[in-house]
């Protein structure tokens, strides 16, 4: 069912999906299944689709970073991958079971996902090499995976990436970079790409290569797989963790607050019913 004041983005081959804004990004409501079956439509096009796979930290910088919020404005579909995203749906009425975390949807696609050509872009070379291997493994050798490159670091690595991926012409790119650096690739490439879908996955890389550990699935539920990623890389991730969870709450009880208030005037503005 159509959530109330939402907008139809694309229809695939099973279920259209749909977008809901939450704190001024539109989320797409949809799970592992639909969002998987959406992909040969979105291939199809005749210009390159970029879906983020959306967190907290991304939200809360499209919100307050106006650079990143230009940076991103080139995505065309935000899915969310964090459950306090989930939550803030939930609240809005929106009835989503579950996130569709990037990591996850990776793996489902290596699983399933057998009519489209892929290409990987990003990771170390040993988490390339490992990546590769599971596509193989996971598939049963049915995964078409076309290329894959662990070789970019500066910008002037892209003229030679952009090159393979037009000789292979791949339908899926999958980018595992980080954030913002990803996002600052997608910007300056993506009307460089001819067609295709472009999907930011980030850490989906390092836990499908086995590279990296992902948090237990009951911290996964809870929404602490934070807590669990700050616990592997305290140096890198605990002050980046601290400043956009924090900047994510306050954006929550503001945009609250604003709703409340909004209800109590409209409330008192109406006119009595005589």
């Amino acid at each position: 069912m159509k959530p109330a004041g939402d907008s139809k983005v694309v229809e695939g081959e099973g279920r259209g999906l749909w977008t809901r804004q939450f704190l001024g990004t539109p989320l797409v409501v949809t799970d592992y299944q639909s969002l998987l079956e959406t992909l040969p439509a979105l291939a199809a096009r005749s210009t390159p689709t970029a879906i983020e796979f959306c967190n907290t930290q991304i939200v809360a910088m499209r919100r307050t970073d106006a650079e990143f919020s230009a940076i991103t404005s080139v995505y065309d579909y935000f899915i969310p991958d964090a459950m306090p995203l989930i939550w803030g749906l939930r609240a809005l009425g929106v009835k989503m079971r579950d996130r569709v975390y990037g990591p996850s949807f990776m793996r489902y696609a290596l699983c399933h996902e057998t009519k489209l050509k892929h290409y990987f872009m990003g990771g170390s070379e040993e988490t390339s090499q490992k990546l590769v291997e599971q596509a193989g493994i996971l598939s049963g050798g049915r995964f078409q995976l076309v290329g894959a490159t662990h070789k970019y670091s500066t910008p002037a690595d892209s003229p030679a990436i952009l090159e393979e991926i037009r000789r292979l012409n791949p339908d899926v790119i999958w980018v595992g970079l980080g954030t913002p650096k990803q996002q600052k690739w997608i910007h300056a490439n993506k009307a460089l790409i001819e067609r295709g879908i472009i999907l930011t996955v980030g850490f989906a890389f390092d836990v499908n290569a086995g590279t990296k550990r992902d948090a237990p699935a009951w911290m996964q539920r809870l929404g602490l797989t934070w807590v669990f990623r700050i616990s592997q890389e305290p140096s890198r991730l605990l002050g980046r963790y601290l400043k956009y969870n924090t900047q994510f709450i306050f954006l929550c009880m503001g945009d609250a607050m604003g709703y409340f208030l909004k209800s109590i005037c409209d409330k008192w503005m109406r006119p009595s019913a005589r």
